[in-house]
């Protein structure tokens, strides 16, 4: 029997009872002392979250004292994050990269492998347009995308243990991913999709969100990145700023617009 779906794509972005329990599962993530540090380091005054989602990294970094704004296309997402601590902080806009109408900022971040949920490419370019547009000549942009060469989100299946969080107001679900699927494509780079289940034990509700990511390599990256007005700085290959090996598990940019 099939579950009933949440909505194509990320449905955990733009279902509001699936967005209210994000953070429930969505945890133990490295990125967020990363980009906080890094922040800290460039001592960005202005800041601009593209995906920001609930605001996991957004709110700290306004209550820090930089002056933030997160932007998301999906309106239950920014639902959570307003109501986080500093939310109240942050200026939020629903929308893609290109709504951000304010002044040029000193920094973008694109955490949780948002470069990869933009799989479509003319996406993609048009977001690293848009964020050019954002930033300042020398201004910073940062972002994460799983290394292809490792390949550990094979593990993404029906073999991955289940995962038993508690909803919060929505009571105790299970988690887990199945039916993974890879499109290969040397140029664009592989296409991995899957399906992410959540069964809400206290209702017995089974919702499905099929997911897709784009795994691009490190030199279509850095190819996009100079076609957008930008020079790689750095590529890390893991959180404590390592370099790229083919080892790494992540290859994490650091840009600057020129």
């Amino acid at each position: 029997m099939t579950a009933p779906s949440a909505g194509e794509g990320f449905a955990e972005f733009h279902h509001p009872q699936l967005a209210a329990v994000y953070d429930a599962w969505n945890t133990g993530r490295d990125d967020h002392a990363f980009y906080l540090s890094l922040a800290a380091e460039l001592e960005a005054p202005t800041i601009l979250d593209i995906g920001c989602g609930t605001g996991q990294v957004t709110c700290p970094l306004a209550e820090r004292g930089h002056t933030v704004t997160g932007i998301d296309p999906a309106g239950p997402m920014l639902e959570v994050a307003r109501k986080r601590s500093g939310g109240d902080l942050v200026r939020w806009i629903e929308g893609t990269a290109d709504a951000y109408d304010g002044p040029p900022v000193d920094l973008v971040i694109m955490s949780a492998h948002v470069a990869q949920v933009i799989h479509d490419d003319t996406a993609w370019l048009a977001t690293l347009a848009a964020t050019r547009g954002a930033l300042r000549p020398g201004g910073t942009l940062a972002f994460e995308s799983r290394n292809p060469t490792v390949e550990g989100w094979r593990a993404w299946s029906a073999e991955a243990p289940h995962r038993h969080v508690d909803g919060g107001a929505h009571g105790p679900l299970e988690i887990w991913f199945d039916a993974l699927t890879i499109e290969r494509d040397p140029t664009a780079g592989d296409l991995a999709r899957c399906e992410i289940h959540y069964r809400f034990e206290r209702t017995g509700e089974h919702l499905v969100s099929r997911n897709a990511l784009r795994f691009r390599s490190r030199a279509t990256l850095e190819h996009q990145l100079t076609q957008a007005g930008f020079t790689v700085a750095e590529v890390y290959g893991n959180w404590d700023r390592s370099p790229l090996a083919p080892t790494s598990p992540e290859m994490i940019f650091i840009a600057r617009a020129l």
